[in-house]
């Protein structure tokens, strides 16, 4: 009967199609701000590339001009003004090809990378959306489960409150057993408030990021087996985030990005070649004094510029970016040692949460043979009320606690993918396997 009561608990609406985690990580995909938010800067990060490609190919203007004049002239010798209105007009294309300038070759080297830390920088946001869905949808699994266990704790301690009050009735028990069951029915109540309030609060949370309120969820087999990491070896996965973790790739972009502005800088003091093309036309056109011409031009040559002193600007910023470079050096090293203790957390929360699960397995079933026979003992007065109650709330605890340490450690293991830098769909599918 307790069973049945929790499963009904659990699955208000079992006819409805449940929903899995992998269902709610892929709403997530398509619903949460924080992801659009992400990809719409990767999208922005993007058009560093066509920028930066842009300082190497040629540039094109056009340009063009009218002008009316009116203009009047008066001779020394006779002192006769005379007056004349026309126009003038013209156009000029130009064309600039840059031949050599280092500092733009090293721009479009430096959009390159910049996509690639941004490509880095994606791949975080997306891994971290798995961790957080997986841990919304599992916040929401524990906070049902609280809802039941207080539920079936509270229906428990009403049927120990009836009978202690028969027992009273009858003269076989004492007014405190009434008593002590009566707080503790109190206090179940109390906690079932608490637990409904905060399935709400899960339940919002969760709706916040898929953008609509979530179904029925799938809860965790109760067969089911949670294997140990692959590799089951502290040092490789630590080895293995060092060098693969995003924020690593990260931080050796923002490197590479810092040695590629030094370069830029020293191109301060480079020369610079372009060609230059230029074609157009000009014209006046007629006024009353018959002139007017009309003419096309066309030019094509070499531009070079050679740097002599900027007031020490050019030199300053060589050395910004020298020390912007070692910062960035620096960064690299706190990425790694990062990586690597996020790496060894996650392993020790992933195989910790192994040895929990076992544990309070046993302990459930200890848990349970201690209430069986304190329910005997008390039917047959060797046991008091208390001892009834304390056993079915260790029951209770025991059995809330065995679903935390379950569900932890499936979010440690993605939290383990993810400080390697591994972490994908497919992992998420694993653990979605282990649902019912």
């Amino acid at each position: 009967m307790m069973k049945r009561f929790l499963f009904c608990c659990l699955f208000p609406a079992f006819n409805a199609q449940a929903a899995d985690l992998l269902t709610i990580y892929r709403d997530a995909i398509a619903h949460d701000a924080s992801f659009a938010a992400a990809r719409a800067s990767f999208d922005a990060s993007r058009e560093k590339l066509p920028q930066g490609r842009a300082g190497l190919l040629p540039v094109i203007g056009l340009s063009a001009n009218t002008t009316h004049n009116d203009a009047d002239a008066t001779s020394r010798t006779t002192g006769v003004t005379t007056g004349a209105q026309y126009n003038s007009n013209g156009w000029t294309v130009t064309l600039s090809q840059p031949l050599f300038r280092w500092q733009n070759w090293t721009g479009y080297q430096k959009a390159e990378l910049v996509v690639a830390q941004a490509e880095a920088q994606f791949a975080v946001s997306k891994q971290d959306l798995a961790v957080r869905a997986a841990q919304a949808y599992f916040d929401v699994l524990l906070a049902q489960e609280a809802v039941a266990t207080a539920q079936a704790q509270k229906a428990a301690i009403a049927e120990q409150l009836e009978s202690a009050k028969r027992n009273f009735e009858v003269g076989t028990a004492t007014i405190t057993d009434t008593h002590e069951a009566q707080a503790r029915f109190d206090l179940a109540t109390a906690q079932e408030i608490a637990a409904q309030n905060d399935l709400t609060v899960k339940r919002q949370t969760l709706s916040s990021m898929i953008g609509k309120a979530p179904d029925v969820l799938k809860a965790f087999r109760g067969g089911a087996k949670i294997g140990p990491p692959q590799p089951d070896d502290i040092g490789k996965w630590a080895e293995t985030a060092e060098a693969g973790n995003l924020a690593v790739q990260q931080a050796r972009a923002a490197l590479e990005i810092a040695g590629r502005e030094v370069e830029t800088q020293k191109a301060g003091h480079y020369p610079t070649l372009d060609l230059v093309a230029t074609h157009g036309r000009s014209g006046t056109g007629y006024s009353s004094t018959g002139s007017g011409s009309d003419s096309k031009s066309s030019t094509l040559g070499l531009q070079l510029a050679i740097p002599l002193f900027s007031g020490g600007a050019t030199v300053s910023k060589e050395r910004e970016a020298v020390a912007l470079r070692e910062k960035s050096l620096a960064d690299l090293d706190n990425a790694r040692r990062a990586a690597a203790l996020s790496a060894r957390q996650a392993y020790l929360g992933v195989t910790s949460g192994l040895a929990q699960i076992r544990a309070y397995e046993a302990a459930l079933a200890s848990s349970q043979s201690a209430l069986d026979s304190n329910k005997l003992g008390y039917e047959v007065g060797v046991r008091i009320n208390i001892d009834v109650l304390n056993a079915q709330g260790q029951l209770f605890d025991t059995r809330q606690k065995l679903a935390r340490a379950r569900l932890d450690t499936l979010v440690s293991q993605l939290k383990l993918k993810a400080a390697a830098g591994s972490l994908s769909e497919e992992d998420v599918a694993a653990i979605n396997a282990l649902l019912e």
